[in-house]
């Protein structure tokens, strides 16, 4: 079985460090992007099966890379899972987790929520 392939935008080192580690440790390959305009070159270049992307980072948002990766015909197929702490626990649990086409989780998150919802993806 081929080994699902994540991308991981955030421009904390040590978020993407946590992630990497534990999504590595679950048996997926994990790539890396800081800053949004890294992620569209990325997401084109490697053609991940899935990308999780922060909302807040400096420079290009969460949202306008979504709205780029959607508009662009090779990366519009990829789901993504914004990580955010943009809405709470309650927020999430009232939208149902999604919300324009896209899925929020609200940080904090357990590994266990991460993995879960990523599965229901890949």
């Amino acid at each position: 079985m081929e080994q699902k392939k994540i991308l991981v935008v955030d421009d904390e080192k040590d978020t993407l460090t946590v992630l990497e580690e534990r999504l590595a440790n679950a048996g997926y390959l994990v790539i890396t992007a800081e800053n949004g305009r890294d992620a569209i070159d990325t997401a084109k270049d490697q053609q991940p099966d899935l990308i999780l992307l922060d909302i807040i980072m400096p420079g290009m948002d969460g949202g306008v890379v979504a709205r780029e990766l959607k508009g662009c015909p090779e990366t519009r197929d990829i789901p993504v899972i914004f990580l955010t702490c943009l809405f709470s626990k309650e927020d999430e649990r009232e939208k149902g987790r999604v919300v324009g086409g896209n899925i929020f989780i609200a940080k904090p998150y357990t590994k266990e929520e991460l993995l879960g919802e990523i599965k229901k993806f890949l």
